[in-house]
């Protein structure tokens, strides 16, 4: 940990020292020199007057990188159905390790899922961790949390990934604040190193920077990933892994939480499972002129998606936005309509087999991620883009 140490005997001139910082986190109090948190660690201070200021950083505790080997997925899962963005993250731990010659392995906690550990294996894993206990039924972050705890324990995994789900996102940081090491959410591109550090890149304040993470002195490295980001895997025709039961000391599989009933959601159709999708941006003036994207929709049979300007008007449903606070989606064709392109919104989409794009501004960003651009007015090129296609189909 740094900090930055005060030689108070020094001081000749407190006023010229409390002026030094930009940030107004130098002070003269009770007779002495003290920094408040507004400090940002710039040493601007240290280097203007180094017989005052001393900048002092803790030895930075190493961790033996070879003691852990392995990338764990876990399998997030309703009563052994599992959810798609487990076996995306298959895919990419298989990618991953190939880099570093690291074993594959998924972490399956429930009752009754050895069928689902069974299929897992299908898909390339070297091993499955079952946890299978009937106090597992429900999910519940306490015993949930120790199963997993006791995997990483026991095998050290170097890399743990985790789906961005809402039960993802309540196991991940309890795991992390125990191993007192990184977690970083919702990665849009992982890499490793070939000293296993994993690369983690993610927006970063609100979109307008890509932010370059890892963890280079705590193992395990922790990521949570969103469902629609990577590619799942094809089946193998010959699986090699193997399936290992595990278990917990009972008084661990105990909580605080008790399930009283468990209902089903009521079902709709998502727009991360749309094979076309019209997405409406900010150039539409008023909610009524939306009748445009939807006619196109009907006639592409597409879902109609929105960016979080139009959610924040009332004119959308929250469900239909696309980008790192909405949905990430991967159509086979997406047609953006007066949408500008920002980073978050280009992360949740950039995945699609083919992008048009259609905006009157020829500098707009999503035309960097666009296969074909349209650059017009929507009043414009909508009308006669819907005349085309019908006069195609009469």
């Amino acid at each position: 940990m740094a900090k930055i140490i005060i030689h108070n005997e020094k001081v000749k001139a407190h006023d010229v020292l409390v002026n030094l910082c930009p940030f107004n986190a130098i002070e003269f109090m009770d007779s002495k020199i003290t920094i408040n948190s507004g400090c940002k660690m710039c040493k601007l201070c240290v280097k203007q007057a180094p017989d005052v200021f001393e900048f002092f950083e803790e030895e930075v505790r190493r961790v033996n990188k070879s003691e852990w080997k392995g990338i764990a997925v876990y399998i997030d899962h309703v009563e052994g159905d599992i959810h798609p963005v487990s076996f995306e993250l298959i895919g990419k731990a298989r990618t991953l390790a190939e880099k570093i010659n690291h074993p594959v392995h998924a972490v399956l906690i429930g009752e009754n899922v050895m069928q689902a550990a069974e299929e897992i294996v299908k898909y390339g894993v070297d091993e499955v961790f079952v946890y299978d206990e009937t106090e597992l039924k429900n999910f519940r972050v306490e015993p949930y949390a120790a199963c997993f705890e006791n995997y990483i324990e026991s095998v050290k995994p170097s890399i743990v990934l985790v789906g961005g789900t809402t039960i993802g996102r309540s196991l991940a940081p309890r795991l992390a604040a125990r191993f007192r090491t990184g977690l970083t959410a919702d990665c849009t591109v992982l890499d490793v190193q070939e000293n296993t550090d994993l690369d983690q890149i993610r927006p970063a304040f609100g979109g307008n920077i890509m932010a370059h993470i890892h963890t280079p002195n705590h193992r395990p490295q922790f990521a949570t990933v969103r469902y629609k980001i990577f590619d799942a895997p094809e089946m193998i025709d010959k699986p090699f892994g193997k399936i290992t039961r595990y278990t917990v000391s009972k008084d661990l599989l105990k909580s605080k939480i008790e399930v009283l009933e468990v209902h089903d959601k009521a079902k709709s159709e998502s727009i991360e499972e749309a094979e076309v999708i019209v997405v409406v941006g900010s150039a539409f003036k008023k909610k009524e002129d939306l009748s445009m994207a939807f006619k196109l929709a009907a006639l592409l049979d597409a879902k109609v998606a929105s960016t979080r300007p139009l959610i924040e008007k009332g004119w959308m449903d929250a469900k239909l936005q696309i980008g790192l606070s909405g949905r990430t989606v991967r159509p086979k064709l997406i047609i953006t309509c007066g949408v500008s392109g920002s980073v978050q919104f280009v992360a949740g989409m950039k995945g699609s087999d083919q992008i048009m794009a259609i905006n009157i501004d020829r500098e707009a960003s999503i035309f960097k991620t666009a296969h074909y651009a349209i650059v017009g007015d929507i009043y414009e090129v909508l009308p006669k883009l819907i005349e085309r296609i019908e006069n195609e189909r009469l």
